[in-house]
């Protein structure tokens, strides 16, 4: 367990750069632009150290770190409340079906229409693991500190939790959805349409983009096909977010054309199961503790691991060296959930 989630700070700026550049594209969240990742990072501190607990435009990142080393390994990040600051927009796609007597035919035509259903909504989103980790659970324990952390703050969050997973892109980081939908009436290829949202928000879709509903079939075939497909390497993150209780609802990306997943928030498996209890007891070892996904601490003081915890009573029990390298005593209260 020598990797633990933890509070990003402003000094991880140069870390989080570095996992930035790796992305290759369509990561809105994670802009390969050091300007914008240091206003994200003032952005996620301001956040951490708000006393109102009622949710407002905050963002917490979470950083993947090593003990002993110091390495960075990945990111998360946790937005209390969208749509606060400009509207979020999302594609819902819906189905019109028109008969003719005369032909004898009846067409259902899917349609795009452009929404701001989601605003008020809390969002998961910025999960990057540097591709030599993705092995050994690092992966879950990274998207899954995420809502041990909301369960630890409750009261930041909304009733409704959503994921945007990233869509398709061709091998030069072309969206064949944004081309031919988005580009028409934007002027600007997708990389510059993402970074323009990334360092900027999303007022200039709400400018620019047509009101009226999009027939899908107008699009072309290359198009058509990866609406509502995530991302050949964000194939495990939607399997990870299945796991967790969301579910795909016909609200696609306005940008790539990726999935839109919701959840209500108490709902979320790792948010409903998980039991906080204070530790009772510390052993030597972990042979009668069961592996877990356990968090401490609060806000800055936020971290979690991938662990073991027994129980004792209306207490718990944990490995002595888990107890020391994570900087939990006696009495202290932890909140654990099954691995």
């Amino acid at each position: 367990m020598s990797w633990h989630v933890r509070a990003a700070r402003p000094s991880d700026i140069d870390a989080l750069l570095d996992l930035a550049t790796l992305t290759g594209g369509g990561f809105t969240n994670l802009p390969a632009d050091r300007a914008s990742l240091e206003w994200r990072l003032d952005w996620s501190d301001r956040s951490y150290a708000r006393v109102t607990e009622a949710p407002d435009d905050e963002l917490y990142i979470l950083i993947l770190e090593q003990a002993g080393s110091g390495r960075i390994g990945g990111c998360a990040m946790v937005f209390s409340r969208i749509g606060a600051k400009w509207p979020f927009y999302s594609y819902k796609i819906a189905t019109l079906s028109q008969t003719s007597r005369e032909l004898g035919r009846t067409f259902a035509l899917p349609f795009l229409n452009l929404v701001t259903d989601h605003d008020g909504a809390s969002e998961v989103g910025g999960l990057f693991l540097h591709p030599d980790l993705r092995t050994g659970g690092l992966g879950r324990l990274l998207a899954r500190s995420r809502y041990l952390f909301i369960a630890q703050h409750r009261a930041r969050f909304g009733k409704k939790m959503l994921a945007e997973l990233r869509g398709v892109l061709d091998d030069e980081g072309n969206s064949p959805f944004w081309d031919a939908l988005g580009r028409k009436f934007f002027g600007m290829t997708f990389p510059e349409a993402d970074r323009f949202n990334a360092t900027h928000g999303s007022q200039f879709i709400a400018d620019l983009m047509p009101k009226h509903p999009s027939y899908t079939a107008l699009l072309p075939e290359s198009a058509q096909a990866v609406i509502g497909q995530p991302h050949p390497k964000g194939r495990a993150a939607l399997a990870m977010l299945e796991a967790e209780g969301f579910h795909y609802d016909n609200y696609v990306d306005i940008f790539d054309g990726g999935p839109t997943v919701t959840a209500r928030t108490d709902e979320l498996r790792s948010v409903r199961d998980s039991q906080r209890a204070a530790v009772a007891r510390v052993c030597a070892d972990d042979d009668t503790c069961v592996r877990s996904l356990v968090a401490a601490g609060e806000l800055t003081e936020f971290r979690a691991w991938i662990g073991h915890v027994g129980t004792e009573g209306d207490g718990c029990v944990l490995p002595a060296g888990e107890a020391a390298l994570m900087q939990v005593g006696l009495g202290d209260e932890v909140r654990h959930v099954a691995f």
